[in-house]
């Protein structure tokens, strides 16, 4: 599930570990073509460095 959602909505992974400026940061990335995949890099980073805030369901 956590990979998914850094995949698809990496801001979104963001505000789920309570960071909504990292989020906003990360919206911003996602809107420019370059910027896609620094964004899911770093929710990618995120999801690992907060894996229990997110569940794994």
């Amino acid at each position: 599930m956590r990979l998914i959602l850094a995949l698809f909505f990496p801001w979104l992974v963001f505000f789920t570990i309570k960071r909504p400026i990292q989020g906003i940061i990360c919206l911003f990335l996602q809107l420019t073509l370059i910027g896609w995949i620094p964004a899911v890099i770093w929710a990618m980073y995120a999801t690992g460095k907060y894996k229990g805030s997110i569940s794994n369901k």
